[in-house]
């Protein structure tokens, strides 16, 4: 990747999360958010950034169009195809996959050491088939799996959204129908009711200060 292209979506990232040599070693809490398709994973990200609660947020990169309202490194790192398939070649993913057979999705290894190198625990919000990849990798990272109360709840959130084709929203269910079945694989699981954000927000916050108060933290330690 190119140096002095930053203004590009994806050049940069590189740099902007290189550490340089003789940095203090990443270690900290993973927490790992993950579940279906229009559960509300990015809503409840967005409410721990809102309340200020002490955590940093590793931003997944991607491949998919901008949404409205959507911010390039906040949201997501946007990347081009090209921009992408360079960091996969420089092996810089914790873990990659393409989602719904329709865009690639990634989380850049400096993402996750930039946190945890401050000395601060981390949260990140993969798709469930990415939290999968996490978990091997990262066996001490604390799972967390977001669940409607029921499926029939998605199907009009993807609508909500506005930003998928019917036949995206179709994808998204059918696969949704597969992830749930994966629930008992996490440590905790967390039902988000519909307009009962605060109560999500709660029980995740519950978890993360549970976790943090354990005799015996669950630290992960990444090699630099």
């Amino acid at each position: 990747m190119e140096r002095g292209v930053a203004e590009r979506p994806g050049a940069g990232l590189h740099e902007r999360l290189d550490p340089g040599p003789g940095q203090a070693p990443a270690s900290g809490l993973v927490f790992v958010l993950s579940g279906p398709s229009g559960v509300g994973k990015s809503t409840l990200i967005d409410a721990l950034k809102r309340d200020g609660f002490p955590i940093t947020h590793c931003v997944t990169a991607t491949t998919r169009p901008r949404r409205a309202g959507e911010e390039h490194g906040v949201h997501y790192f946007f990347l081009t195809e090209d921009e992408y398939d360079g960091l996969l070649a420089a092996d810089r993913f914790l873990e990659h996959a393409v989602v719904h057979n329709l865009y690639r999705y990634g989380i850049p290894l400096e993402s996750v050491q930039a946190g945890l190198r401050l000395g601060r625990d981390v949260i990140m919000a993969p798709d469930v088939q990415g939290a999968r990849t996490v978990r091997r990798s990262l066996p001490n990272a604390i799972s967390i799996f977001l669940l409607p109360p029921s499926l029939d709840e998605l199907p009009p959130r993807l609508a909500a959204r506005g930003t998928e084709t019917v036949e995206e929203r179709r994808i998204r269910f059918e696969t949704a129908q597969r992830e749930i079945q994966l629930v008992d694989e996490y440590d905790y699981v967390v039902v988000n009711h519909k307009d009962r954000l605060a109560e999500a927000l709660a029980d995740v916050k519950a978890i993360i200060t549970a976790e943090r108060l354990r005799v015996h933290p669950r630290r992960v330690v990444l090699a630099e």
